[in-house]
């Protein structure tokens, strides 16, 4: 909460990538890509909810397995 507001950190996490296709799933210095910006979210104390928003069903489970609701979008 910030200044009495609910505050939602939104990521988005494409599995379409042209260039590195599925680049949130690979690993960065033991983890997947996606977990850094999930663990620093909810590191921060004025975020309350950290929702992934992807099109991809593995990059949902990645994000689930390190603590992120996930919010399917289309292809």
């Amino acid at each position: 909460m910030h200044r009495g507001e609910r505050v939602v950190a939104i990521i988005p996490a494409r599995g379409g990538s042209k260039s590195v296709p599925l680049k949130n799933l690979h690993p960065l210095g033991g983890k997947p890509l996606i977990s850094w910006s999930i663990d620093v979210a909810k590191a921060t104390s004025s975020i309350d909810r950290v929702i992934v928003s992807t099109d991809h069903a593995k990059i949902a489970e990645a994000a689930r397995a390190f603590g992120a609701e996930v919010a399917m979008r289309p292809d």
